[in-house]
């Protein structure tokens, strides 16, 4: 590897940061080369547009998870700055905050607290899926936490942050189970007093709000819009998008509408809980993800309040009469069946990542990818429909 070995001194810093921790580190090549057998593909957790993450232990012991950028152009070196800016500014229990980084002339590496649960998306459609792993609780516990990562983004960290890319691979899972909102390389510190922006698209098909994907217009609505799509996701099991018989594809939204319109409501409910859910918390839990999918942004929640309505109904499980009955979810059709890109208006620029392109079967599993089972079993210690409903805020 050459003079990549000295790319950066090994020194420790104090810093705030996510999932608990109080400091984080410059790590040298060296140290994460030999964390990671060498990168070595066995080693292999995920990988993306961005290049690969590996799982690695160091001397002492701690397991961690080494992103390691696979091109240093300028599209990269932008991100990479902008993660390690952000997460060095977080902590939060529900944030994966920054265990260090690598800077060398050739090399860009950021460090992760490994996640033995990986990712919320290798429970709902990766290998772990078949496990059912995720009773009612979990799936309860996993909606308010990530919606309390999302609430200190939005509202308790300077400058506020918008997340642009909150998607079930970027939810990871601690052994507990406990959520970690992860991957900031999307995110936009907003300044204060300013409550949008017009910028850029990217982030994740199926996750986007229609004014963001349509327009570029992005604001903390747009994260509780792409919350909502985790929401329904999280109670259902479905994708965002799915692929029909003929090519065709359908959204998350689409199915829940016609399901509901079917006068269907059992059938919302993932097949993999197996019935045993509180159904009343369910319906309430439905209400509030159609609630942040509102075309209109200003039709939907803040995430304090869908914090305040989680914890709620977590705390008061009979308290029923604060949700209207079940309604359909007012939405335009945002994505072509062929494209998936919208047919009236096209912005100046788009990034979306996710999977293998066009082809939604295929996901983007974030940081810590869905691989082989043996890969990860070695040592690790896991084993009337267009009715506005009430504002009811």
């Amino acid at each position: 590897m050459g003079s990549s070995f000295s790319c950066c001194d090994s020194e420790k810093v104090d810093q705030g940061l996510g999932g608990g921790n109080s400091s984080w580190r410059m790590y040298t090549y060296k140290e994460l080369h030999a964390a990671t057998n060498g990168f070595h593909d066995d080693n292999k957790l995920g990988e993306g547009g961005f290049g690969s993450v590996y799982w690695g232990k160091t001397t002492d012991g701690l397991q961690i998870a080494v992103k390691k950028l696979k091109a240093m152009n300028y599209k990269a070196e932008m991100e990479f700055a902008v993660e390690v800016e952000v997460l060095a500014r977080l902590r939060h229990k529900n944030l994966l905050g920054l265990r260090g980084y690598c800077v060398g002339t050739d090399q860009r590496l950021i460090v992760y607290d490994y996640m033995p649960n990986l990712s919320l998306l290798s429970h709902l459609h990766g290998h772990f899926a078949s496990e059912a792993l995720l009773d009612w609780k979990t799936r309860m516990k996993i909606a308010l936490g990530s919606a309390e990562g999302i609430l200190y983004l939005h509202q308790e960290v300077s400058p506020h942050i918008i997340h642009r890319d909150i998607k079930a691979s970027n939810v990871l899972l601690d052994s507990d189970f406990e959520p970690l909102v992860a991957d900031f390389g999307f995110a936009k510190l907003i300044p204060e007093g300013v409550s949008h922006m017009t910028t850029r698209v990217k982030g994740t098909l199926g996750y986007l709000a229609p004014e963001y994907a349509m327009w570029g217009k992005v604001s903390e609505s747009c994260d509780v819009f792409s919350y909502g799509i985790l929401l329904l996701e999280l109670m259902t099991g479905r994708k965002p998008i799915e692929r029909l018989p003929g090519g065709a594809k359908r959204t998350i939204s689409e199915w829940v509408n016609i399901t509901i319109n079917k006068d269907r409501f059992k059938d919302l409910a993932d097949r993999k809980l197996k019935g045993q859910l509180n159904w009343k918390e369910f319906e309430q839990v439905m209400h509030l993800a159609i609630m942040c999918v509102q075309t209109e942004a200003e039709k939907r929640p803040t995430i304090k309040q869908v914090v305040d309505c989680l914890k709620g109904l977590m705390a008061d499980a009979g308290n029923y009469n604060k949700v209207p009955l079940l309604m359909t979810i007012p939405s335009v059709r945002s994505y072509d069946n062929n494209t998936n890109e919208d047919r009236r208006h096209q912005p100046a620029s788009k990034e979306f990542h996710g999977g293998g392109g066009d082809d939604q079967e295929s996901f983007d599993y974030g940081v810590f990818s869905a691989i082989e089972e043996q890969r990860i079993i070695r040592e690790y210690p896991y084993n009337n429909n267009n009715k506005q409903p009430p504002n009811f805020w």
